[in-house]
Parts: structure tokens; C-alpha cells; sequence
């Protein structure tokens, strides 16, 4: 079976790295748009995400996309966010002073402490840049044939707190214990970036295509 792939273009994202991350996971044919149509008419729909999250909001809600995404997933259709277009989910951001996000999940996005540490108290960088292994804290299809504790690549100075989130399918640690992925219904989005994560992120995206959309 065919299966097309709408990427939302609202000026914000890695759209071409993850249009060909997702061509070469087995996608047909990948679209990055932001017309109702286009997107309404894809078999998956992907939010992608990278830089200050009050743009991403603003510009997401400017182009009318908020109500197209919400079309699509009222349809049925699989959806994966990426990144801020995880964080974007949530109800509310610290970054920019302040950022009301879609609050379509439960949750706050907070701020690495400025002192970062782990837990011996060696210095840790923020952001949060590179590999780390994230946990599966539940079935789900998109883990299919993906370890525990297998490796993806992060690229994020804001996170959403694994105790302040119900909707947690994925976690990783890093001084702290947080979000690498939620899910609800026909929504899956990770902090991580499958498109940067070789042959875990692209068998992640396999399983996007191959997922109808139910848990």
C-alpha cells in the first residue's frame, strides 16, 4: 500500500533532512507543505520543530496550521512530532519568558538547570546535545523492533519532566529524569530527532509508516 507523508513547512524544522529521512524509512512520496489540503490528504502527517518555541507557536498558529493538524488528528490520521514540535503539545513553555503552547497533552517544558549536574556531580552541558538512551516505559508500536535503551540523538535545552506527564512512553536521563516520548490515540511525538538517530530513528520512522494509528 501507498503511504504519502505530509511534513508541516511553517518556516521552522529540519523539513528536508527529515523529508529524506522518511523516503529513505520507505515513504512513497513525502510533501513538505502547509496547505490544508495537502496535509488533510496525506496518509501521516509529521510536525517537526527546531529553535525558540514562541516563533514555532506563533508561526504554526499564523499559517492556520493548529486547526489543520487538529483536522488530521481528528481523522484518525498518524501524527508524529518532533522535537519543539513535542514541546509544542504541551500546555505551557518557560522558554521566551513564557510561551502558552497548543495544550493538546498535559505537562510543562522547563529549563535544564543552569548548574547542570549528574548525580556525582560532574558538570553536565546544556543543551543537551548528542546521544543518550532512552527508556520504553510502554508498549507501543512505534518501539517495534527498537531495544530498551537503544540510542537517539537529542538536540534540546528545555524538557518536559517525566513526573509532570501522563501521556510518558519514553524517558531519558540526563541529571534529570525526562520526556524522550509521549503518545495519545493516534499521536506519537519524541524530544529526540529520528531523522539524526541512523538506524534506530529510521526504524522508528518504518514503523511510523507502518502504523495505523491505534496503541
Amino acid at each position: 500500500m501507498a503511504t504519502t507523508v505530509a511534513v508541516i513547512d511553517y518556516g521552522m524544522g529540519n523539513l528536508h533532512s527529515v523529508e529524506s529521512a522518511l523516503s529513505k524509512a520507505g515513504a512513497d512520496r513525502v510533501t513538505v507543505t502547509d496547505r490544508h489540503d495537502a496535509i488533510l490528504g496525506a496518509d501521516r502527517v509529521v510536525f517537526p520543530g527546531v529553535g525558540a518555541i514562541r516563533d514555532c507557536v506563533d508561526e504554526f498558529k499564523r499559517r492556520g496550521c493548529d486547526q489543520t493538524l487538529k483536522a488530521a488528528v481528528e481523522a484518525g490520521t498518524p501524527v508524529l512530532g518532533i522535537c519543539v514540535g513535542m514541546q509544542s503539545l504541551m500546555t505551557r513553555s518557560e522558554e521566551n519568558g513564557g510561551v502558552d503552547c497548543l495544550d493538546w497533552l498535559p505537562g510543562p517544558v522547563v529549563r535544564f538547570p543552569y548548574e547542570h549536574c549528574d548525580e556525582r556531580g560532574a558538570k553536565l552541558k546544556v543543551p543537551h546535545m548528542g546521544w543518550n538512551r532512552v527508556k520504553q516505559q510502554s508498549v507501543h508500536p512505534m518501539w517495534n523492533n527498537i531495544e530498551d535503551d537503544a540510542y537517539f540523538y537529542f538536540v534540546h535545552s528545555f524538557y518536559v519532566p517525566s513526573d509532570r506527564c501522563n501521556s510518558v512512553f519514553g524517558t531519558f536521563e540526563y541529571g534529570v529524569n525526562g520526556v524522550a516520548a509521549v503518545a495519545r490515540d493516534n499521536v506519537f511525538a519524541t524530544q529526540f530527532h529520528p531523522e539524526k538517530s541512523h538506524d534506530n530513528g529510521l526504524k522508528l520512522l518504518s514503523n511510523f509508516l507502518d502504523w495505523d494509528g491505534s496503541c
